[in-house]
């Protein structure tokens, strides 16, 4: 009888299979409410196809509602997760999102600097809870050594004008273009910023450099107040540009994604809402299920989204 290789009964050893799947290193924390950080991050990347390399930098202590405090990870116990997995995998992104200290802020600025040829998508998440010096010295490390190693910079608008533009005086809202400079200031070449205001209800995200807004989607507002939605945009970019798709394009894709996202989501608990980032995998749902946050149909615009060119 002739035994191939694969039969299981066989004690021939199995030749590895061809790697099929990019990966993506994630540098975040847990987050036990399972909304956002690395809940998110691995839910939406492994919906894109890509192979999760999760580098735990601390834990939230936190609900639904509300984030009580986290438990920062030693920076060397960092640096050890992310080290090993690099000197045995190849990586094609990079994401941070949030390292949990100033200290662990500088070390994976080390890292990425060893690796400067892979994209980096960095999120910066809300952090008004946050005690206002720990805040402050966090934001100023992330400036300082992260942002001029970042590729893309993820962020609602409203936190990322606290951030980059804290001295504003003019009577308008600091437009996308106005946040890119900010951000270019720094050495990031493009942003990804959320949560525009527009009229009819509708709420605006942009793709944009200094020079110009590369693109803008425009979705109606949910009714609901989600946990993780950032983490979850971020994540799904930096996983469609490990794939090797176009800045524009897979923007475009993330924030659809999104949106399907949040219009599956759910309350597991008694605060916020959560994207549902398998929605994809379930049964179809009774478009009478209570439980659902719904919306009409995305409405995109992209008609300042020439996907034929690539910024890089």
């Amino acid at each position: 009888m002739t035994i191939s290789p694969g039969d299981p009964s066989s004690n021939a050893p199995v030749p590895p299979q061809e790697v099929s799947l990019p990966c993506v290193i994630t540098f975040n924390v847990n987050d036990p409410s399972g909304g956002g950080g690395l809940s998110a991050d691995l839910t939406a990347m492994s919906s894109a196809s890509c192979h999760v390399l999760p580098v735990v930098t601390g834990a939230y202590v936190r609900d639904t509602r509300q984030v009580h405090h986290h438990l920062p990870f030693d920076e060397d116990a960092i640096e050890d997760q992310a080290r090993c997995a690099l000197e045995d995998m190849s990586v094609q992104t990079f994401k941070v999102g949030f390292a949990a200290s100033a200290e662990a802020v500088s070390t994976i600025a080390e890292i990425l600097t060893d690796y400067s040829e892979i994209p980096v998508v960095s999120y910066m998440p809300e952090l008004a809870w946050w005690d206002e010096v720990e805040r402050e010295h966090y934001l100023d490390a992330f400036a300082e050594l992260v942002l001029p190693q970042t590729s893309v910079l993820v962020g609602n608008h409203n936190t990322l004008c606290r951030w980059l533009l804290p001295d504003w005086s003019e009577d308008r809202p600091p437009g996308p273009r106005d946040v890119a400079k900010a951000a270019a200031e720094h050495g990031v070449p493009y942003t990804l910023v959320t949560g525009f205001n527009a009229p009819d209800q509708y709420l605006e995200s942009h793709l944009a450099s200094p020079e110009s807004v590369l693109a803008t989607a425009r979705y109606e507002r949910f009714e609901a107040t989600f946990t993780g939605a950032g983490d979850t945009l971020s994540a799904a970019l930096a996983a469609l540009l490990a794939n090797e798709s176009d800045l524009q394009a897979a923007c475009v894709e993330a924030l659809t994604y999104l949106d399907q996202c949040l219009d599956a989501g759910f309350h597991p608990g008694m605060g916020h809402a959560v994207p549902d980032r398998l929605f994809w995998a379930h049964d179809e749902h009774d478009s009478d299920d209570d439980e659902a946050i719904s919306a009409d149909p995305p409405a995109h615009r992209l008609d300042d989204f020439p996907t034929d060119s690539n910024p890089h």
